[in-house]
């Protein structure tokens, strides 16, 4: 199918239906295949104070969901030959190597195997903002198991654990290398970013809380180490996302992007989008194979990790899906990538965000 004019019009009419029914207030869905742009639809406000509207580059904080741009950055300068997976963190970060860590690898960071997950009860948002600070806790952190002996989402400490390595290895932060190697090459710079510059925040869209607060306390009471990777100040939540300085503020497991933006960027994985290609066809192969085994220690159940991405059982996807609905990934074997960003957060958005997907998903496979 060379015209995918049908399978847009689905899917804006979904959104718009989710819209106009109260579910959701903004949506963002855009998908690539082949390396081209074959949905890009928008839906509803950015900001119900304002009644901005979206629009296809109206950049949303995002939470787990952005923890593959940090991700992507590693395999863009390993591809430079600029780090290596097995780099020994304390080589580069000596201070990391206290509580018997100095043998943990950057490939243990990516699979979320390393063992440093959690955070001191008593982390506020102002911690976020002291990116120093940050690291100095995580690098002070005995770890919960001897690295590479199982694996536990590293919800918050994954950004600064893997963004120290990159800023001490390659003497560039995070950020500067997603604006210089991925955003800029691919005319992404408006849509993907880790602080978003003050100049731009206005564009932002304004997250809401639906029943996901509500979502967050069941969590913390039913899953025994949810405290200790989200302490309660800094739960991922609407009110953390829209204080102006947390979203100016570097932050890399958590990530400010349009759905075309960083569907994008996972299109530029798999092979060519206007000319740029991110990786080899032969590192797309080693960082999609699933490297972990066994339940997720911060939340009990599957959760399959390859270097650096979730793996989605059933559809083959590679990517994050962040709390309260949003989502994005890539499907190598139909070299399709699906994101969708949205600012009402709540429990159970996510089966509608997974539906929009699986409707895209369903079409080209088809």
């Amino acid at each position: 199918m060379d015209d995918w004019s049908e399978l847009q019009g689905k899917v804006q009419r979904t959104i718009d239906g989710l819209v106009g029914a109260g579910r959701e207030i903004g949506v963002q869905v855009a998908a690539y295949l082949d390396g081209a742009l074959i949905v890009n639809v928008v839906s509803g406000l950015a900001d119900e104070s304002t009644g901005q509207m979206v629009t296809p580059d109206t950049p949303f904080f995002s939470f787990s969901t952005g923890a593959g741009l940090t991700s992507t950055v590693v395999h863009v300068l390993a591809e430079k030959g600029q780090l290596d997976y097995d780099l020994r963190i304390a080589d580069v970060w000596p201070e990391y190597a206290r509580h018997d860590k100095k043998k943990t690898t950057l490939r243990h960071a990516l699979s979320h195997s390393a063992g440093v997950p959690q955070l001191p009860s008593f982390t506020s948002p102002e911690d976020f903002l002291d990116w120093d600070r940050m690291c100095r806790t995580i690098a002070g952190s005995a770890p919960m198991w001897e690295p590479g002996t199982r694996h536990g989402l590293h919800t918050w400490t994954y950004g600064w654990l893997i963004g120290e390595v990159v800023r001490r290895a390659v003497h560039r932060p995070i950020a500067w290398v997603l604006a210089e190697d991925i955003a800029r090459p691919l005319d992404a710079d408006r849509e993907l970013f880790f602080g978003v510059p003050t100049e731009q925040v206005n564009r932002v869209a304004r997250l809401k809380d639906r029943n996901w607060n509500a979502a967050l306390e069941l969590l913390s009471e039913r899953i025994e180490n949810f405290d200790k990777i989200c302490p309660l100040g800094v739960r991922p939540n609407a009110m953390l996302a829209n204080r102006r300085d947390i979203l100016r503020t570097d932050i890399p497991s958590a990530a400010t992007v349009s759905a075309r933006g960083i569907a994008r960027m996972y299109a530029a994985l798999m092979g060519e989008v206007d000319g740029v290609r991110l990786i080899s066809p032969e590192r797309l192969k080693e960082i999609t194979t699933v490297v972990t085994d066994g339940p997720d220690w911060a939340f009990g159940g599957d959760l399959p990790k390859s270097l650096g991405y979730a793996y989605q059982l059933g559809g083959a996807r590679y990517g994050w899906s962040g709390n309260g609905g949003s989502l994005a990934g890539f499907y190598p074997e139909l070299n399709l990538s699906i994101a969708v960003t949205k600012n009402y957060l709540g429990s159970g958005d996510d089966d509608a965000m997974e539906g929009v997907a699986a409707l895209i998903y369903a079409a080209v496979a088809s």
